[in-house]
């Protein structure tokens, strides 16, 4: 059975969704994210995706009361990610109640880094963010694109000991349009042992029925959830059966 996994994306501690991760195209729809992550833990959700964007930015942790506030407030499994730089950020993040952290340029950009975490924290705590647009990897909030494969990047780290990865494709997400379905298939084909969480695209129960037909592990659902093009009700079975 497919995990479902809300996410809040924060900006000034706010509930926001954003597309194609362009600030200037910003929705905030709740400004209380507590609220939000309560009304998700009342539906029987036991997994919530929370991302700093505020920190992201900032290339270094800022939203940690917020996350705080949720994990203190609710029994949810966060994982929290966002400008997630070094150990310092990391250590705060856990102290704050996340039960995993996702690294996603860092992964790229500062690989001895990110292998040291894997190593530092355990394989377990720490999630593989692997953004990407025609199969290469983009970073740094998806304004850049690099020349790195998708398939050759998961294997490195996967080799490492990470297990779970979250993947988006950059042109799917927040437009409503269907996830990256074929893609997930060959990243399953790939590594068909690795605990692969789709993100991007979810814009009806049917998407999420899709994946889970094609044995994706678990989903990354927002705008959907909070434009009201899937119902928590119709979650329900996804979730009774975890």
């Amino acid at each position: 059975m497919i995990e479902i996994i809300p996410a809040i994306d924060l900006i000034d501690g706010k509930c926001v969704r954003l597309s194609q991760g362009d600030y200037a195209q910003k929705t905030v729809y709740n400004e209380n994210p507590l609220e939000v992550a309560k009304m998700f833990a009342d539906a029987g959700i036991r997994r919530l995706h929370l991302v700093d964007l505020d920190g992201a930015k900032a290339h270094h942790i800022v939203n940690h009361k917020v996350l705080e506030r949720i994990t203190s407030g609710t029994d949810l499994v966060v994982d929290f990610g966002g400008g997630l730089k070094s150990d310092d950020d990391l250590r705060i993040a856990f102290e704050c109640g996340a039960s995993m952290v996702t690294g996603g340029s860092i992964a790229v950009k500062n690989t001895d880094v990110f292998s040291s975490w894997i190593s530092k924290f355990g394989a377990e705590r720490i999630i593989l963010g692997a953004d990407v647009k025609d199969e290469k990897i983009a970073v740094g909030g998806w304004l850049e694109t690099t020349e790195l494969e998708l398939l050759p990047f998961i294997k490195n780290y996967i080799q490492q000991g990470i297990t779970k990865i979250i993947c988006t494709d950059i042109s799917k997400d927040g437009m409503l349009q269907g996830p990256a379905l074929e893609l997930y298939k060959k990243m399953l084909a790939a590594q068909p042992d690795m605990y692969l969480i789709a993100s991007g695209g979810v814009s009806s129960i049917r998407d999420i029925e899709l994946l889970h037909e094609a044995a994706v592990p678990a989903v990354i659902t927002g705008k959907a959830i909070y434009e009201g093009r899937i119902t928590l009700k119709e979650l329900s079975r996804f979730i009774v059966n975890l």
